[in-house]
């Protein structure tokens, strides 16, 4: 069988497949195969009219917004996911950098004639995903039908998606989550089952309810389930395959979501945006008497993909046993949006550095941390220096220091310190709100006289850790 040669095809091939099977269930609304394709072509057609090369869909969680992605990519136009829920200023700087020239809304204005849809070729950009930025601007990670080609290839096969699988789609369009949630399962035949976000709150309310057999999220959604005291034993009896990604997985949160579904096999995907959603993956053992033991408590990230390489590189730029993982190959992105971005980003071979330090234990990679100060909150990559930016634009701030102290479940939250005139907690928190998505809010603005110094004449952050995490 021919692969698909870009992302809306791979889609059209199940279509053709399975026309009659539910492509989608979201908000209440339920539409095939068949249906989805045929509200997709419309759009596209007008999409083609307009001319648009960058689509920007500003829809949430709607039949309009996947009918949107699907028609952008038919009218061989890239999407640029956007969240109607993040503030105007953010939108408009994500609008203006991926140079956006046709929006869909949930009210789908688009202008523009009827015209034959362009059919995308395997290095044309699928979509641009954008990250937090270290200077304060969001970068553009963009993303090719050739690399995502790569990514399906080896993903889909391996996640037991079929006619009649119900899987979830958890990840907002904006993060690259969402890709997986797409098209693994529209590549398979399977139905994607949307929750709403107060779902989520609940995410054995939302199995349940939705009578899903597979689950991607981040891990944190279990200390949601904990904390509501939901995860009794086989609380989850439809549950076939669980996905965690975006985030480090602790075991003890693996034990307690298996204890609630005991049926589902577990399976941990890492990988930044810039190597296309994911580029390894470990199936936990079933008996967790059988999982490795691990630095940091949290399970391996596995192995690379059959088509991903990788390097451990130490400080040195040496070949190491725990170093900065180093990755290349089809999945790979060719540089961000901005060349700018792209400064010591890559080494000479087509290596890409993460940025993020692993060791190698038993044949295994496992993910220790950042190498920056850049961090995940509940599954949202976010830059320090972007939030400490935000914090330094308002009236009255001299200085501001952002960090990731950790909760009682284990998982990291923001906690920023700020000195200088006027500044009051309540207020910053309030402001950064116009500018900031809310995963990027600290939860804890503490105002200080001055910021602790180290010899060096620095911010001495491990005091300030210390204060802040207390």
């Amino acid at each position: 069988m021919t692969e698909p040669q870009n992302a809306y095809a791979w889609f059209e091939r199940s279509a053709d497949a399975f026309g009659d099977a539910v492509a989608l269930e979201v908000a209440g609304e339920r539409l095939t195969y068949d249906e989805l394709r045929g509200r997709a072509e419309e759009l596209a057609a007008r999409l083609a009219g307009g001319g648009a090369q960058r689509v920007g869909l500003l829809a949430g969680r709607s039949v309009t917004a996947y009918v949107g992605y699907l028609a952008a990519l038919r009218a061989g136009a890239a999407v640029v996911p956007l969240n109607p829920e993040h503030p105007a200023s953010r939108t408009r700087s994500v609008v203006e950098a991926a140079g956006v020239d046709l929006l869909i809304t949930e009210s789908e204005l688009v202008p523009g004639v009827p015209a034959p849809p362009r059919e995308a070729g395997p290095d044309d950009l699928a979509y641009i995903i954008f990250t937090s930025g270290s200077t304060g601007t969001p970068k553009g990670v963009p993303i090719s039908h050739r690399n995502l080609g790569a990514y399906l290839r080896q993903v889909a096969p391996r996640c037991g998606i079929g006619p009649g699988s119900r899987v979830s789609g958890n990840f907002e369009l904006t993060f690259d989550g969402s890709v997986h949630d797409l098209f693994v399962t529209w590549s398979q035949g399977g139905t994607l089952v949307v929750p709403q976000r107060s779902q989520l709150l609940s995410p054995v309310q939302a199995v349940n309810a939705l009578r899903l057999t597979h689950w991607f999220s981040v891990p944190s959604l279990i200390s949601f389930a904990a904390r509501l005291g939901t995860l009794a034993p086989a609380s989850m009896p439809t549950l076939e395959r669980t996905t965690f990604g975006g985030e480090a997985v602790p075991f003890d949160a693996v034990r307690q979501w298996k204890t609630a579904a005991p049926g589902s096999a577990v399976e941990v995907l890492y990988g930044p945006t810039e190597l296309t959603v994911a580029c390894t993956g470990y199936l936990l053992p079933e008996d967790p008497a059988d999982w490795p033991e691990t630095p940091n408590g949290t399970a391996p990230i596995g192995t690379c993909f059959p088509e991903v390489e990788h390097l451990v590189l130490d400080d040195d730029g040496a070949p190491a046993e725990r170093g900065e993982l180093c990755l290349r190959g089809p999945q790979r992105f060719g540089g961000y949006l901005d060349p700018a971005d792209d400064e010591g980003r890559f080494l000479p071979g087509g290596w890409y550095r993460t940025g993020d330090r692993v060791a190698v234990q038993d044949g295994l990679l496992v993910h220790l941390g950042r190498l920056d100060d850049q961090v995940k909150v509940r599954g949202h990559r976010i830059e320090l220096g972007e939030v400490e930016a935000a914090l330094r634009r308002q009236p009255g701030v001299r200085d501001a220091t952002v960090l990731a102290v950790p909760t009682t479940d284990g998982g990291p939250e923001l906690a920023a310190a700020v000195c200088g005139t006027g500044c009051v907690a309540e207020q910053l928190h309030a402001a950064l709100g116009d500018s900031l998505p809310p995963y990027m809010l600290p939860r804890r603005i503490t105002v200080l006289d001055q910021m602790p110094l180290n010899a060096s004449g620095k911010v001495d952050r491990r005091a300030l850790r210390a204060e802040l995490g207390s």
